[in-house]
């Protein structure tokens, strides 16, 4: 019999890009706390999190695969979160123009039966344009990407906002690195294909 697959997260976005694997699946919420460690490297952040997000449902799924992935934006020493609100998307993309930003994302695969994680760790390198305030302003406008790190959603009308992306992963700058997540699956038995 094949385990369940959970998807620990609220993310509409990771939600859609598992769908695409075709793997039937449920998803929970892992309600965590994502308050950072005092002196926590982000990419650390990243991996942590993802993991307890997993172990944050595992209880209610006792034979399931767990997926939990946390992403981490930053630049200069500096964490960029989801701004929220429209002012604070304006001043994120601002103090991002012109400048290169590591979207971190950490991933997480909990076999709720061995109590095995398996975490791994995929790094997307984006580079935004000088970016003028108006085009700012036009941008979020169009798309208020007000639940996104870094105030862009690359998947829409946000990449016209960068220069470049390099990464292993397309995937995994929206949220979810799939490529990573299928090795994992395979890891454990899970044919998907």
């Amino acid at each position: 019999m094949t385990q369940n697959i959970i998807l620990a997260s609220t993310s509409p976005y990771r939600r859609e890009l598992l769908r695409r694997l075709g793997l039937p699946f449920d998803v929970a919420n892992p309600k965590t706390d994502e308050t950072p460690l005092p002196g926590e490297l982000p990419e650390n952040i990243a991996l942590r999190l993802s993991e307890a997000k997993a172990r944050a449902v595992a209880e209610f799924y006792p034979d399931a695969l767990i997926i939990g992935s946390d992403q981490v934006a930053t630049v200069d020493g500096k964490i960029f979160g989801k701004p929220e609100t429209h002012e604070r998307a304006v001043e994120q993309l601002r103090t991002l123009s012109g400048k290169t930003v590591n979207f971190f994302t950490g991933l997480c695969l909990l076999n709720t039966v061995t109590n095995s994680a398996e975490v791994r760790g995929v790094p997307t390198l984006v580079t935004f344009r000088e970016l003028s305030d108006q085009e700012i302003e036009n941008y979020l406008r169009r798309e208020p990407a007000y639940n996104c790190a870094g105030s862009a959603k690359s998947e829409g009308l946000g990449i016209a906002l960068l220069r470049s992306m390099r990464g292993d992963d397309p995937n995994s700058l929206v949220g979810l690195p799939l490529i990573a997540l299928c090795d994992l699956l395979r890891n454990q038995g899970v044919a998907v294909l």
